[in-house]
């Protein structure tokens, strides 16, 4: 037997043993080698073997750790259907009275950020000076446009800081990006499941949908267009990265083919990127918008999810549609807090935006892996979850759920989650849910999750 695999079998036996323990974490790839008398390569080979077979797992910046093979469990099944135009003909709660740590895709900020906010704050009331007299600027303050070009283009998506247009969050940008693009009427292409807000707010400007199903390796393109030769496509909407609410990641291969169909039928595409930085592995994916050779590509983001949803900011690239989008961004919104957008913009320049998304990428990491423990050693075995590889939300599948009887049984218990039914504009996903993984399972979530296990199997038809 070859040493790192000698090595990696005795890692495993004082796993089963319990000498290593769930969630430890392991030597330094220098300290292994050190401890071992062996050579790096050695000590790397002997993890990545033990990665290869799910014993331990990589965080970005804080190391090694146990994560002993979960059980075996079926993920959720991907719905296959022919797409048609439909419209929003129900009413969508995005928000429940209930408020709880299972419902709205959250979690919590960490007290080093919060610190280092606050310092920033500081330092923005003083750079601001007379600046406070006047209304801001409706692109956005160029500092902080500066600042995010500057942060972007570390993860090789470059632009200038005057094609970017600074927006009161996500969902504004992507409004204002529908308004520049589309007219009432219009139909609009997005993936299915779709997250709810983006349902609702297409049927508050009565655009029709077109839901695209999705894949494993992101959405059903042939699909798209088909109706994109057809001209019955006006726009696309699709959240890219670690899709709300399936966790799906298209690959580079899609995002690539999502942009060169966008610009071959010059037609709109609207990518949703909140959760683009929020992958747990080493590596940020890159956005479709990298390969859009025209200008068809408006990429809208924010620091809803990233850093905090109370700012109000997020941001567009619009693309060869910038006029028109500065028209109506500007028809809508008078600009975003100066204070709040210089502040943000010391945060990212002194680089503690970077590491606060490393420890929120690291804790969300280990969240999702305390979940899915939790899951597999509560939920029934038929129950089918989804593995993401980053943001912040599971994708539950129950055969055989009768979703009315769920419903009730949750509103009576008062647990707060997203039922299957919210993410389409079909008859679709009645036997799904979905669930906020962002805060620490204690006592509260582990009530919530006890209520919502019992009420999933008081609500089976078989």
């Amino acid at each position: 037997m070859s040493i790192y695999k000698d090595i990696a079998t005795q890692f495993i036996d004082d796993i089963l043993t319990g000498k290593l323990n769930d969630g430890s974490r392991m030597p330094s790839l220098r300290q292994l080698a050190k401890q071992r008398t062996i050579s790096m390569s050695t000590a790397v080979s002997c993890y990545q073997e033990l990665e290869s077979q799910g014993w331990i797992c990589s965080r970005p910046q804080a190391g090694y750790f146990v994560t002993a093979p979960k059980p075996e469990r079926a993920k959720p099944e991907m719905t296959q259907f022919v797409s048609r135009i439909s419209t929003v003909n129900r009413n969508y709660a995005l928000h429940s009275s209930i408020n709880g740590p299972l419902g709205i895709s959250s979690t919590d900020n960490d007290p080093v950020a919060i610190t280092e906010l606050e310092r920033s704050f500081r330092r923005a009331i003083k750079r601001i000076g007379n600046r406070l007299n006047r209304y801001p600027d409706t692109q956005g303050e160029p500092l902080l446009r500066d600042a995010l070009s500057r942060h972007f283009s570390k993860l090789a998506l470059n632009f200038s800081a005057d094609e970017l247009i600074i927006t009161g969050g996500c969902m504004p940008a992507i409004k204002s990006a529908i308004e520049a693009t589309t007219q009432p009427g219009d139909a609009i292409a997005i993936s299915s499941p779709c997250f709810s807000g983006i349902i609702e707010l297409l049927g508050q400007m009565s655009r029709k949908i077109i839901e695209i199903p999705s894949i494993e390796d992101g959405v059903d393109l042939s699909q798209l267009e088909n109706h994109l030769k057809k001209g019955q496509v006006k726009a696309g909407i699709f959240c890219t990265s670690h899709m709300n609410p399936q966790g799906i990641t298209m690959t580079a291969q899609q995002k690539q083919q999502l942009a060169e169909l966008a610009n071959f039928y010059q037609t709109p595409m609207i990518e949703d990127d909140v959760y683009l930085e929020l992958s747990y592995g080493e590596h940020t994916p890159l956005p479709a918008k990298y390969y859009d050779q025209g200008g068809y590509v408006l990429w809208c983001g924010s620091i809803s999810k990233t850093l905090s949803p109370g700012y109000r900011l997020g941001w567009c690239l619009p693309g060869r549609y910038i006029a028109k989008y500065q028209q109506q961004s500007t028809a809508a919104s008078y600009g975003v807090s100066v204070p709040i957008q210089i502040a943000v913009a010391d945060f990212i320049e002194s680089g503690q935006y970077a590491k606060q998304l490393r420890r929120r990428r690291n804790k969300l990491a280990t969240l999702k892996h305390d979940y899915l423990k939790y899951l597999a050693q509560h939920l029934p075995s038929y129950v089918k979850v989804s593995d993401p590889l980053g943001g912040m939300v599971l994708w539950l599948q129950v055969p055989d759920l009768d979703s009315n009887l769920l419903s009730g049984y949750l509103d009576k218990e008062s647990v707060d989650i997203r039922l299957g039914h919210l993410f389409s504009t079909l008859d679709l996903y009645n036997d799904c849910l979905r669930i906020n993984i962002g805060y620490d399972i204690d006592d509260e979530v582990k009530s919530e999750l006890s209520r919502l296990i019992s009420a999933i199997e008081l609500s089976r038809t078989k």
